[in-house]
Parts: C-alpha cells; structure tokens; sequence
C-alpha cells in the first residue's frame, strides 16, 4: 500500500468516528503504525483541577499511565510549555528544552526511559481558558529520534484529528445508525445541513431552518445551500463538487472554517464528507455527499498558565522553573525535576523576581494560585 493510500485510510477512519466513537481505540493504533510510534495518547489536561485523563491510547502500559496521572503529571517538562505553541503546532522534547537536560529530568529518568522511549511528539488539538487537549505520540528506539518524515506525517494527521473531534463533540453521540440519521441530527444545537454535490440542499434540521429564515449567515437559493461571503461559499462548493467521486483522499479536505454574520457574530462551520466509509451508509440516505453543521464559535480565550507568562513576559524556560519551585517548594527539589544545576535555577528564579515585581517564593505561588483561579 502506497502512503497516499495508507493516508487516505487512515484520515477515512478518522473521520468515521464522528458517527461511531467506537472505533477511536483502532483508530490510535493505526496511527501509531503510520506515523511510526510505540504509544499514542489522546488527552487532556486541566490547569485548575491539576488533572489529566487519557480518552483514547495505544501502547502504553496500564502501570505507567496511572503512574502518570499520580505521580508524574506536575513535571512534565512538555507542559505547561505546550501552552506556548499553537493548536495544530507539532512539537517535540526539544523544541522545549535542550536533549541534553531533558534526559537529566526526573519525568525522563523515571517515566519515560523505563519505558524504553527515546523521544516524542505533541500537538495541542484544542485549547480552552482552563485546560488544553491534544496528542502525544512516543518513539522506541526500533523508531529512533524524530525525523523530518515523522514530524510530516503527524502535521498531515494532526488537523483532521482536531476537524473529527470537533465534530464528533457537536453530533454527541456513540453510535448512529443510518435510518436514524434524520431523527437524531434533528435534535442538534448546530444547524446541520446534508447537501448533494451541486449544494442542493436534500436534508435541514430545525436550527439549519430557522438560520436560513434569519438570512444572516446562510441563504436557500432556489433549494441550494449559500453562504452569504462570496469567497466561503466558494470554497465550501469546490469541495463538495470533488466529493461525490467518493475517493477517501478527498477526505483530507474536509474543513473547519470560520463564518461571520452580517451583525458581527463569528460561526464555525464543520464539513464532513458522506462518501467513504461508514460515514456513507447516512449520506447514501438522502443522496448527499456531505454533511455541514455550523455552530456559534466559542471564546478562545487564553489559558490562565498563558497569560501569567504574558502578563509578566515570561519565556518558556521561566514558566518550567516557576511552575516547578511552586509545585515542589524549593530550589533544590526542583534540581532533579528540571534536569538543570541549582545556579541555573536561581539565575531564572531572579529574572522571574524581577519580572514580576516580587521577592519571595511564596510571592510567586500567590500569583499563580490568582492566574490559576476560575474565579480570576
């Protein structure tokens, strides 16, 4: 099998899971295989509640994930410097720190070197103002360090991971069988459109109804769907135009697109395609090829961890030392967790003093404890 072949198998599956969230366990493992990796996990963790929960995972020992979640998660080196990468970013160790002090960290001695791993990748998927999900996939040696290949292939998966996610959380369900694809879509709080490959629109839920009856984002010409910005609704039409052909490698253009209405109000619009897969058995009833759900966008707002390191313009290697003095008290403890010497440390600790206008320690742990709080 080529790797346009495997790719588009693979980006197919992903996307069947927005109808069956069954198959997310599979699905992990073909990634693995086609990335290469020994473990992926799909996860997220939360700043506020200090907790971490793996949704979906492939290859990673039950004993070390629960390792991780009690012991490990507060000395990550990965996070909270994850926070400073973009959603969709693919990142490495040492896009962090450099290798030579990451291997000196206690996480790496510890957790990950036990597990035989040399080096990972990360990509946050969805970021929100108090916690982050993403992936994280780890490397043996059989694979060696992270390549260009490597890295290539988890960017071209990486977004229609998030693009499948995001639809999978606006459709909200386990399962959905064909003949009932009308009755539950109906119930959707996005507006859901089901289009055949000219836009002609064969199916609409009740909140699709009442968005083409406001006019403000979308418009029924004469039965076929519009999106009322010339350059969107070109665009969305392109790709449900090549959809019909029903080869799984016109999977990798379903998108997630931003929409404003004529008052200001900013929409995101989710296509998935019906033309492969399980996904075909619903589009095959009402002859459409895709499937459009456009919703109300949510704030981005700024993680807390984010912002204390903007308020303050903190780098990356400051917000590791200060997220480590506040989680382990002193600067000797937080020697082995960061992998660096004690005068290193206090070198940072001063830059972070002076940064923030503060003296002590415990200085710092109040400004956290404020940025960190739901209620700031």
């Amino acid at each position: 099998m080529s790797d346009l072949d495997s790719l588009s198998r693979l980006l197919g599956r992903i996307y069947d899971t927005t109808l069956d969230r069954t198959l997310w366990q599979a699905v992990v493992g073909d990634i693995a295989a086609y990335i290469p990796g020994s473990f992926v996990n799909l996860f997220s963790q939360d700043a506020v509640q200090k907790t971490a929960e793996a949704f979906y995972t492939f290859g990673i020992e039950p004993h070390f994930l629960q390792l991780y979640f009690e012991k490990y998660i507060h000395i990550n080196p990965l996070f909270p410097a994850m926070l400073f990468f973009d959603v969709e970013q693919v990142l490495t160790e040492e896009d962090v720190l450099p290798m030579s002090e990451f291997v000196e960290t206690r996480f790496y001695r510890e957790w990950v070197a036990p597990q035989g791993l040399v080096a990972s990748m990360a990509a946050i998927l969805e970021k929100s103002a108090t916690s982050l999900a993403g992936i994280a996939v780890g490397r043996a040696a059989l694979h060696g360090p992270v390549d260009g290949e490597a890295r290539g292939r988890m960017s071209q998966v990486v977004p229609h991971l998030r693009r499948a996610l995001s639809i999978g959380k606006v459709v909200d369900l386990r399962k959905l069988e064909a003949d009932a694809f009308a009755d539950t879509l109906d119930g959707l709080a996005a507006a859901l459109f089901i289009v055949d490959r000219n836009m002609r629109i064969v199916h609409a839920n009740l909140r699709a109804l009442l968005m083409i009856k406001d006019k403000d984002v979308v418009s029924d010409l004469n039965g076929k769907l519009r999106m009322n910005a010339p350059e969107e609704d070109f665009q969305l039409k392109e790709i449900v135009a090549r959809a019909e052909q029903g080869n799984p490698a016109d999977d990798r253009n379903a998108i997630s697109r931003p929409l404003t209405s004529s008052n200001g109000v900013r929409y995101v619009a989710h296509m998935l395609l019906l033309t492969s897969g399980r996904r075909q058995r619903a589009g095959a009833t009402y002859s459409g090829v895709a499937a459009i759900f456009i919703a109300k966008a949510s704030l981005n707002a700024l993680h807390p961890l984010q912002s204390l390191a903007t308020a303050y313009k903190l780098t990356p290697t400051e917000m590791r030392v200060l997220m480590a003095l506040v989680q382990v008290g002193g600067v000797p403890e937080a020697v082995p967790i960061l992998g660096i010497s004690e005068a290193t440390i206090k070198t940072h600790l001063s830059r972070i003093f002076a940064k923030t206008g503060s003296r002590r320690q415990a200085d710092l742990v109040k400004i956290v404890a404020a940025y960190a709080s739901p209620l700031s």
